[in-house]
């Protein structure tokens, strides 16, 4: 598999703090697996800057200039995790045989790299990072994410529990996913889709190596809803059919009403009255508002707006020679750097 080329797709945002060790850590992994000749030396650890605002842009400028391997995008904008994750596997698409995209805060294992291309080359084109065990989360993490994966599965919506964005991807299946036009992205219930064959490989999920959360309890919430209304339109049905038991429950409520007026039985029900129109307007809201949700995503895809605008590039151009040979002496070069005589330093 000497010539099988992957790139790495780490999508970047205000990662100043963690980007050396992780450029380090991957250069590591690359190097083992080029010298196993298990990937092509041509292989690419590419950084996606999201708009970031601190230094995370001119460090993957300073590590693509002293070596090649190391490669770049960045968006004009800040335009979320999902968007920027999507860039770099479409970038990567018409380059690649493999992908494989994770988070650049180290806490996915970059190690689970060679099994992932194992299961490939087994002939599975999805190869889906999945956690062990969840020991490092706090109780309400794991709670709420046991509660939100069987929620999805109770919509009818396909994911892979316990996997984020820690997967392989082949070429076969970068080009499916390039068919999906949605704005609206939720990689994670989308992958699945492609449908091509998968198979999963199990890392213990370590801490985050430094920085701070880019998805705080606020962020987890959006990302939730984002995805449920991406992929399932089952809350409109639930509203749906609420109305009809709330309609069902009135009619019962009438009928008892018409038989104690005609018994004679009257009762000065402000209480009663009072909640049922706290209740039923809080309903009718709710119900509004799940509604405006799809409405808003149907506003969104309708405007056809670009995912993501890329503003600059650091690959072949500029610091590489595209001649194969000369590429293959300069990462040797660069390889020799890690390893020595023995093995690795």
């Amino acid at each position: 598999m000497r010539d099988t080329i992957l790139y790495f797709v780490i999508p970047c945002y205000n990662e100043e703090a963690v980007l050396p060790e992780t450029a380090k850590r991957l250069y590591e992994i690359y190097g083992q697996l080029v010298a196993g000749e298990r990937i092509s030396p041509a292989s690419r650890i590419l950084f996606i800057n999201d708009g970031s605002s601190d230094r995370t842009w001119g460090l993957i400028r300073e590590l693509h200039k002293k070596n090649p391997v190391f490669s770049g995008l960045s968006l004009s904008r800040n335009r979320g995790h999902q968007n920027a994750l999507l860039a770099g596997l479409l970038y990567a698409k018409d380059r690649c045989d493999i992908a494989i995209s994770m988070d650049a805060d180290l806490q996915d294992d970059p190690e689970a790299a060679g099994e992932m291309i194992q299961k490939y080359e087994e002939g599975c084109d999805v190869v889906y990072g999945v956690r062990s065990s969840r020991k490092t989360d706090t109780a309400f993490k794991r709670t709420t994410a046991r509660l939100f994966y069987k929620m999805m599965s109770m919509l009818g919506v396909e994911l892979v529990s316990d996997s984020a964005d820690y997967r392989l991807m082949s070429r076969k299946a970068l080009v499916g996913l390039s068919e999906f036009k949605e704005v609206n992205l939720f990689l994670r219930g989308i992958v699945p889709m492609i449908g091509y064959p998968s198979d999963k490989v199990y890392y213990e999920r370590a801490e985050r190596f430094a920085g701070e959360s880019k998805y705080p309890l606020r962020k987890m919430l959006h990302f939730s809803i984002e995805g449920i209304t991406s992929l399932s339109v089952a809350p409109i049905r639930v509203i749906t059919n609420v109305g009809i038991f709330v309609f069902l429950i009135s009619i019962l409520m009438l009928i008892w009403g018409v038989i104690q007026k005609l018994r004679g039985v009257t009762v000065q029900g402000w209480s009663s009255m009072m909640v049922s129109l706290w209740a039923i307007g809080g309903l009718i809201l709710l119900s509004i508002g799940i509604v405006g949700e799809y409405v808003g995503k149907i506003y969104l895809e309708a405007k056809g707006r670009p995912r993501f605008l890329i503003d600059e590039t650091l690959d072949e151009k500029g610091y590489q020679s595209p001649d194969l040979a000369a590429l293959e002496k300069a990462a040797a070069d660069t390889i020799r750097n890690v390893y020595d005589e023995g093995g690795r330093k």
